[in-house]
């Protein structure tokens, strides 16, 4: 139906302020405008990216190895997610014209929302969320599937150094580098060669931007689901610490993760760098403990050193706006409140 664009856009305006002021009163040291303005993690591409058309008659494949390995689970998932407004339809974006950035003015309004929201409140910092060249679509225009993602890389960087520019941190969000690792259509080879194109995509559209005002964020998913195919952190850790960001983000409170701290007893974090495992996850309604936060912290702070250690979340919450949080929205802000005291233990039982 008709909307009114002002009442829209001041709606959204205050809607930021809000989400940042509740992050701040739970204790939440970094914040973000919970991409409040964007309709998706998918759509938005469509709002900001130029070159791109919808096919909604083309079916997006969702947790494909899951539901075929427990059918019975995900029929009775998938009616009552249907049902329920949990899953909205993902219409995929192709590439059919060159790739251009076209979201400017959208991008300054998110980033005026931001700079207002955190301005009122007491935090040591703020990051932006954005995604890879990876999370936009496919091709059908380029030659090859490099050139098209460095085009989208290159229409990318225009959102990247407009948010670093704006003095926030940039957050690139890459959940499919750890999605080639479990794709039964790709040999070994094959998954090293397309993780390596998405690496260089990324790099390419961050070349020239302060490093230490880069993180870089990668998972699994949002669904609460067995998971077991998912591959392990071992198998994206090497391709994802190339990447030129100063802090590295994924999952770990995920159970199917737990042990993937074992991942830097072999693989050396680079000096200078940070990792931001995953302290709370978005896929169960039980909120961690405090103490069990810490421990966690503490582990991995053993690993890597205590000053190169960030408590955070597996993934947000929920990828859509139309989309019903599998964790109850008082639940998470409980999670959020426990994350940030578990830093707190930790701290406390690193430094004394």
């Amino acid at each position: 139906g008709p909307v009114d664009e002002d009442a829209y856009q001041a709606r959204v305006t205050d809607a930021v302020a809000e989400i940042v002021r509740k992050q701040a009163d739970s204790g939440i040291d970094i914040v973000t405008d919970g991409e409040l303005s964007k309709a998706g993690f998918f759509v938005y591409a469509k709002e900001r990216i130029g070159g791109l058309e919808p096919r909604p008659d083309v079916k997006y494949e969702l947790y494909t190895a899951e539901q075929e390995a427990f059918p019975e689970y995900y029929e009775a998932y998938m009616a009552k997610a249907m049902m329920g407004g949990n899953v909205a339809p993902v219409v995929p974006l192709y590439a059919v014209a060159p790739i251009e950035y076209v979201g400017e003015a959208d991008l300054k309004r998110d980033l005026a929302n931001l700079r207002a929201a955190v301005d009122a409140v007491d935090v040591a910092g703020a990051f932006v969320p954005s995604t890879a060249p990876s999370g936009v679509g496919w091709n059908e225009y380029y030659k090859s599937e490099e050139e098209f993602f460095f085009a989208v890389g290159e229409a990318m960087r225009t959102e990247y150094q407009a948010i670093v520019d704006a003095g926030f941190d940039l957050q690139v969000d890459d959940p499919f580098l750890s999605d080639i690792f479990a794709d039964p259509k790709l040999d070994e080879k094959g998954r090293v060669r397309k993780a390596d194109m998405y690496v260089e995509s990324i790099n390419h559209a961050l070349r020239g931007l302060p490093v230490d005002k880069i993180r870089f964020h990668t998972c699994y998913g949002i669904n609460e689901g067995p998971r077991i195919h998912e591959p392990q952190l071992g198998d994206v850790a090497a391709h994802m610490l190339r990447i030129n960001a100063s802090v590295y983000s994924f999952e770990a409170a995920n159970p199917r993760h737990e042990h993937d701290y074992h991942v830097f007893e072999t693989h050396e974090l680079p000096d200078g760098k940070a990792i931001m495992p995953g302290m709370i996850t978005h896929a169960s309604n039980i909120v961690e403990h405090p103490e069990l936060i810490a421990e966690w912290l503490v582990r991995f702070a053993g690993l890597v050193g205590r000053e190169n250690v960030i408590a955070g979340a597996d993934c947000g919450f929920s990828s859509q706006a139309c989309y019903h949080t599998e964790v109850h929205p008082t639940v998470i802000w409980a999670k959020f409140e426990a994350l940030a005291e578990g830093a707190k233990l930790a701290t406390a039982k690193l430094w004394g």
